[in-house]
Order: C-alpha cells, then sequence, then structure tokens
C-alpha cells in the first residue's frame, strides 16, 4: 500500500511539473492536476495540503536537482566551471520538466519571487566568484565581472529556451561558451 501512496504522491508531482513546464504555474489547478495525473481530488489532499503545497513539492525537487548540478559542475577544474554548469543546465532544461517548472517557482510554491532561478543565479555567482579566490591572478578580470558574465550566460540560455527550446541545445552552449571562455582564467 506504501509503495502504491508513494506513486500517486511522485505522479501528482509530475503533472504539476508537466503542466507548469508547458505552460505557466497558473496553468497547475485542481482540476487540470488531477485530470493529468489521473487520480481524484482526495487524493491529491490526501498528499498535500493545496496546491501550492504540491507546487512546493515541485521546487523542491527542482532544487534538490540543480543544486546537485552545480555541485558536480565546480567539483573540477575551476576555469570550466561555468561552462560545465551551463552545459548541464540546459540539458536538465530540455529534459527534465521538474527543473523545467521548478525554475519559475517560490519555496512556497507561488510564482513570485524569490523563485528557484533567482536561488540558482545568486548560487552560481557565488561559486564563481570564491573559485576565482583562490585560483584567480591580479591581471584577471575581476572576479565579480566573471560572475556576472557566467549567470548572464546561464540566464540567458534558460530565459531564451523558455521561447525556444533550441537554446537547450548543448551546440548552442558549446559555441557561446567558446568565445567568453578565454575570459576565464
Amino acid at each position: 500500500m506504501q509503495a502504491r501512496s508513494e506513486r500517486t504522491r511522485e505522479a501528482l508531482i509530475r503533472a504539476t511539473a508537466e503542466l507548469i513546464a508547458e505552460g505557466r504555474p497558473a496553468d497547475a489547478g485542481l482540476v487540470n492536476i488531477c485530470r493529468r495525473a489521473g487520480v481524484s481530488r482526495g487524493a491529491l489532499y490526501h498528499h498535500f495540503s493545496s496546491t501550492a503545497a504540491l507546487a512546493a513539492a515541485v521546487h523542491d525537487q527542482a532544487r534538490l536537482r540543480l543544486e546537485e548540478i552545480v555541485d558536480e559542475a565546480f567539483s573540477g577544474p575551476a576555469a570550466d566551471a561555468p561552462e560545465r554548469f551551463s552545459l548541464a543546465l540546459a540539458e536538465a532544461l530540455g529534459t527534465d520538466k521538474i527543473v523545467r517548472a521548478g525554475m519559475e517557482l517560490a519555496p512556497d510554491g507561488s510564482s513570485g519571487p524569490p523563485r528557484l532561478r533567482d536561488h540558482l543565479m545568486s548560487l552560481v555567482r557565488d561559486r564563481v566568484v570564491a573559485v576565482h579566490e583562490v585560483t584567480g591572478r591580479p591581471d584577471d578580470a575581476p572576479r565579480q565581472d566573471l560572475a556576472d558574465l557566467a549567470v548572464v550566460m546561464a540566464a540567458g540560455i534558460e530565459t531564451l529556451g523558455r521561447a525556444d527550446p533550441g537554446w537547450w541545445d548543448s551546440g548552442i552552449s558549446r559555441r557561446l561558451w567558446g568565445l567568453v571562455r578565454p575570459l576565464f582564467p
């Protein structure tokens, strides 16, 4: 019985993420979620106190996945970390609807600030600054400028991909990073 309950909970999270990823947070209403998940309203309320709580669960799963992406990207050579992050983010946005939906959500499940996207970009900026404090040389571009550039690249790819998912293609990210890579020590 517990396995069935967990499958229902995951189906609700997945359905909510799909509705948000394919449209906007407002599309993830009670009726649409239940219909997409193939469950009753009672099943939704058995697992979540509200659709906002359900959207918050999407945010939480996306946050965990994105924090893993950041940790993995910044565990290798410092100079390539922002590029590795951008490539992994583009891949996740293109293939993982929970990540794509979660980027649009605040911790409380609303679409208002602060959204996961804001948290992620702040986290990446802090990691780029920290990495270049350790490895930077006096003749390098200021750390904050490099951090800002890394965030602009990641945020731009994320935003443009919402209108045209082709922007999430790794070839585009690699080509763009090829242009700016010489700026990173």
